[in-house]
């Protein structure tokens, strides 16, 4: 068990990580995005690894990315302004 939160602790640092360098324009400040990606990750090993009980470690791993990518995936903003238009045009 304790491999398998270091090892999603990592795969959260590293996917969040990529994240802010490849999108740093669309998300909030660096510290914010780094401990989302890991909180996520954290907790997606832990609800696979509840639902799978002793499942196994990729199933695990991949819990745990997916879970971590839908949490910074919420982290995102807008890429351009909105444009809003009137009620009247």
């Amino acid at each position: 068990m304790l491999l398998e939160a270091l090892s999603s602790a990592i795969l959260g640092l590293a996917l969040a990580w990529v994240y802010a360098v490849r999108l740093p324009h669309r998300l909030p400040a660096r510290p914010l995005v780094l401990s989302t990606g890991v909180a996520g990750a954290l907790f997606g090993a832990f609800v696979t690894h509840s639902a799978l009980e002793a499942g196994g470690f990729l199933p695990i791993l991949v819990g745990a990315a997916v879970l971590s990518a839908a949490s910074l995936s919420l982290l995102l903003r807008p890429a351009g302004r909105l444009r809003r238009r009137s009620a009247t045009a």
